[in-house]
């Protein structure tokens, strides 16, 4: 008697396992839920500047404001592990410093973009008809305007701070956090479940609640990530240019534009919260793409 006459799952070795799925099914299902390389390296990377912002208060040797007279513009070393800039200061203790004006200004901008944005997808891709125009039209209208140079004048009227900056930023981020809504709002609407839910006489808001809310949840969150990285840059662009935070308060696109003037001499003023700022960028940007690409291909389940 063979094993297709008994009607059991057979390994890859011809082995049979009665009691479950098959031996090297369950080898390949293991194999497939390993979480890949490169995405522990990007958490890790994020998860590692975001314990340096909350930990830099709290270690009495890392003051950003605190310069070293006798060693300007000192290369990395013991003292100092990236050197120090042209009034003495640490340079990582100002690229830390800068990596939580920058963490402020994106968790201000996704907050922003996502309970506005989000609020205008659902309504949009929800009700339809003349709400879903007048939406569609304010947010292409908004999107013709010159962000950046918005930002600047009103950065300009107003003053420089993380509040405004990250609220400015935010702001331009809505009409793409609608869009992502309202795509996934109307591939949603036809969905059996969805249907269902209507033909029982469901209300449209527990509907919105129990069965639309949930999975827009998850492309929201893949798009955070992108918005993240907007953030950072313009964050970063702005005080480049001389309208973001005034100095000495640091940030990454101050300290860069700070050292410029001594990429020569002292390259490391520079590169180092460039480097930061690069890596940061790269690996938010990675996980966004990561947990787009995993919700395109799982889909909504019901």
């Amino acid at each position: 008697m063979s094993t297709a006459d008994l009607d059991l799952p057979a390994t890859e070795s011809g082995a049979t396992n009665p009691s479950g799925p098959p031996v090297g099914l369950g080898r390949r299902n293991r194999r497939n839920r390993r979480i890949p390389i490169s995405v522990l390296i990007a958490v890790g990377w994020l998860a590692l500047v975001l314990l340096a912002v909350l930990a830099a208060p709290l270690l009495p040797g890392l003051d950003p404001l605190r310069g070293d007279f006798a060693h300007p513009a000192a290369p990395p070393g013991a003292g100092h592990w990236l050197g120090t800039d042209a009034d003495g200061r640490d340079v990582l203790a100002r690229t830390i410093a800068g990596a939580r004006a920058s963490f402020a200004v994106a968790a201000l901008t996704v907050l922003v973009g996502l309970v506005l944005g989000g609020t205008l997808g659902l309504a949009a891709g929800w009700f339809g008809g003349w709400t879903d125009r007048i939406i569609g039209f304010a947010t292409e209208l908004l999107m013709s305007v010159p962000a950046l140079i918005m930002v600047m004048i009103a950065v300009s009227l107003r003053g420089p701070s993380l509040p405004v900056i990250g609220s400015l930023i935010g702001l331009f981020t809505v009409p793409s956090f609608s869009r992502v809504v309202r795509a996934v709002v109307l591939s949603l609407a036809d969905r059996g479940f969805v249907v269902a839910a209507r033909m029982i006489g469901t209300s449209p808001w527990r509907i919105l609640r129990r069965e639309i809310v949930p999975h827009v949840a998850a492309a929201a969150a893949a798009f955070a990530f992108t918005a993240t990285t907007v953030a950072i840059v313009a964050e970063g662009s702005l005080s480049f240019l001389g309208f973001g935070l005034r100095p000495p308060a640091p940030s990454w696109g101050g300290i860069i534009a700070e050292g410029r003037t001594t990429l020569g001499s002292a390259p490391w003023i520079s590169l180092a919260p460039a480097a930061a700022l690069c890596l940061t960028v790269l690996a938010a940007n990675y996980l966004g793409e990561r947990l787009r690409s995993a919700d395109q291909k799982g889909g909504p389940a019901r």
